[in-house]
């Protein structure tokens, strides 16, 4: 198999959260074995998303935000301003990704650009997105709630957030072995609209943002810093 392209990354700035959906959809709809990948790094305006598994209930108050339905997977999110949007575009099958190793690579380019600013990224067991301790972010301590070896056959992991903060998010789809959707990573936004819904379908979940833990970096710094982790871990 020839080696895969590098991937043609576009910082697009602030789009419409529908029109970029329609954008990714028909970009994967057209696809043909030479197109080439691409990364697409942008902002939106304030949107709540409900993916696939989402339920109503999970939606509290959304008052003048607009609640957009979409086929990623996962539940209720929220975008905004301040929030870094990374939506990589790949045939995996080219790539030679599995579904869960691709996962795996968009939390390490999250973990690494937190680690840019010294904040300590953790994968919790049981959830997927990347969190950090609220009362020392630059903690390396391991986690009690992180993931380990199960045992075949073992139940799976209740996700426990205790102590902790969720800083990027994870929301996929992926057709005819083509991705797109990704991951939000919140920089420094107006939280508030978190406190609207259950992120992610979680009752108990913190949201936080870097401006909170105390870090001082502009959304651009931060969406450069990330398109070159994403370039790292997503060509082979």
């Amino acid at each position: 198999m020839p080696p895969s392209p590098p991937l043609d990354v576009r910082l697009l700035g602030r789009v419409d959260y529908a029109a970029c959906v329609s954008a990714m959809q028909a970009f994967s709809a057209q696809r043909t074995p030479g197109t080439s990948d691409e990364l697409w790094i942008c902002e939106h305006a304030p949107t709540f998303t409900q993916g696939l598994a989402g339920k109503a209930e999970h939606v509290l108050q959304p008052g003048a935000i607009p609640v957009v339905a979409t086929n990623r997977g996962g539940q209720v999110t929220y975008h905004g301003p301040g929030q870094v949007v990374a939506y990589p575009l790949l045939d995996l099958q080219r790539r030679g990704y599995y579904v869960k190793e691709y996962v795996f690579r968009l939390e390490e380019a999250a973990l690494r650009t937190l680690e840019h600013w010294g904040i300590v990224g953790h994968r919790v067991a049981g959830a997927p997105g990347i969190y950090v301790r609220l009362d020392d972010p630059f903690s390396h301590a391991m986690l009690p709630q992180r993931p380990q070896r199960r045992e075949p056959g073992s139940a799976a992991p209740q996700p426990d957030f205790t102590g902790l903060g969720k800083i990027a998010a994870l929301g996929i789809k992926v057709s005819r072995h083509c991705s797109y959707h990704g991951l939000a990573l919140n920089v420094a936004m107006d939280l508030e609209p978190f406190r609207r819904i259950h992120p992610c379908g979680y009752t108990d979940l913190i949201t936080v943002d870097m401006a909170r833990l105390g870090v001082t970096a502009t959304w651009q710094e931060v969406a450069l810093v990330l398109a070159r982790q994403l370039e790292r871990r997503l060509v082979p």
